[in-house]
């Protein structure tokens, strides 16, 4: 039975699963092969950003006092309304001793000048009774229920100013260094004291091209603009924190030296143990802006996709099984999957594994790539978005 020719046996050889080093004995390489097609792929623009508190409070005094007692431990997380601080009280008790007395005082006094005045009000109809006597005794009365007044209001503030030698927590959070120990005499001009950061939520600050800014809002301005993408963090570890915020704020002023324009998020920031989360107030991080919904793209695994001066570039395997080399534009990518604006056309063959024994215009033995490895329980990290 006389021999085919090789190129025959090549034409007309099956598709079988590609091996990694395989090669058919003095022929044409094997190669694995995938097919360009639509895959749902997640837009991401990846920036740098900084955690910021939502609230910060810095501790200051409201009187003069000696520090008695510092009631808390530096960089311990405190509730709103811990007692933090406690000043002498010695002085502003006799304060308040002083004013309710003179509260007492000038009641006893009112109370004597309508009893004058309700006498002279009865001798008025009367031989005895005076007009100008009448007017007297109320003006009296007039002026000893302006003096309870004021004594009253400065009892009240004499009790403001005890309340103030116990220094509190305005909000909850993680409270600093003192700057104060017990011992020191402390006062509004002291200046702070401790400072308390808020713990959860977070917010996180990026700078984002303006330009970057009008496109998203106009991709995707059916759903609700900057509010239809989800921020995920990159911590300084390298790893990709487990929670995802949303935008709620984009400064009203583009920077004129970086046409940038500053955008907000807030993210939760839940306590991993006592005392301990993920997100530290001032930190770096990487912010990655995505896409609540995927959206249909041209793609192939990344792997496929060759660069070198010119640009990226891919093997196609023609109907002959030949390879061509096709120059393409990349689109929005992930570590994964390559988007390919132009270039390819869909169901193309395009070379995935194998690549490094094709040449432009020489003859293949194409075969389905092997799919890639699962990891139970490691699902790929968003990455950013890639040109």
């Amino acid at each position: 039975m006389p021999r085919l020719p090789l190129v025959l046996l090549v034409a007309f050889a099956p598709l079988v699963p590609f091996a990694a080093g395989a090669q058919m004995p003095g022929g044409p390489p094997a190669v694995g092969v995938v097919r360009v097609q639509q895959r749902p792929i997640t837009e991401t623009e990846e920036f740098v950003g900084r955690i910021q508190a939502v609230n910060r409070v810095d501790l200051t005094a409201r009187v003069t006092g000696f520090v008695q007692g510092k009631l808390f431990d530096e960089g311990a997380e405190v509730q709103a309304g811990d007692l933090l601080y406690r000043l002498e009280r010695g002085p502003f008790e006799a304060a308040v001793a002083q004013q309710q007395a003179a509260v007492a005082q000038n009641t006893a006094l009112l109370t004597n000048a309508t009893i004058q005045l309700n006498r002279t009000l009865a001798l008025l109809n009367t031989p005895a009774g005076q007009r100008s006597t009448v007017d007297d005794a109320k003006a009296q009365q007039a002026s000893m229920a302006a003096q309870l007044m004021s004594a009253q209001a400065q009892l009240r503030m004499a009790e403001i100013n005890l309340d103030y030698t116990e220094i509190r927590a305005p909000i909850a959070g993680k409270i600093g260094l003192s700057t104060y120990s017990v011992g020191n005499v402390v006062s509004p001009s002291s200046g702070s004291l401790a400072r308390i950061v808020s713990q959860d939520p977070m917010n996180v600050l990026f700078p984002m091209a303006a330009r970057s800014q009008i496109e998203i809002s106009k991709r995707y301005a059916d759903r609700g603009g900057m509010a239809a993408v989800e921020i995920r963090l990159r911590l300084p570890d390298g790893s990709v924190y487990d929670r995802t915020g949303k935008v709620d704020f984009i400064d009203t002023t583009v920077s004129p030296s970086t046409d940038t324009i500053l955008v907000r998020g807030k993210i939760a920031n839940p306590a991993i143990r006592p005392g301990e989360r993920a997100l530290t107030d001032g930190e770096f991080v990487g912010v990655t802006l995505a896409g609540i919904q995927p959206v249909m793209a041209l793609a192939v695994p990344r792997a496929a996709v060759l660069s070198d001066q010119q640009g990226s570039y891919v093997y196609v395997i023609d109907k002959d099984n030949k390879a061509e080399q096709r120059r393409v534009s990349l689109g929005q990518s992930t570590p994964e999957l390559a988007v390919l604006a132009s270039g390819v056309a869909e169901r193309e063959m395009v070379v995935l594994e194998g690549l490094q024994r094709v040449r432009p215009g020489a003859l293949v033995v194409p075969g389905p790539a092997a799919p890639p490895p699962r990891v139970p329980g490691n699902a790929a990290a968003p990455g950013a978005a890639k040109q």
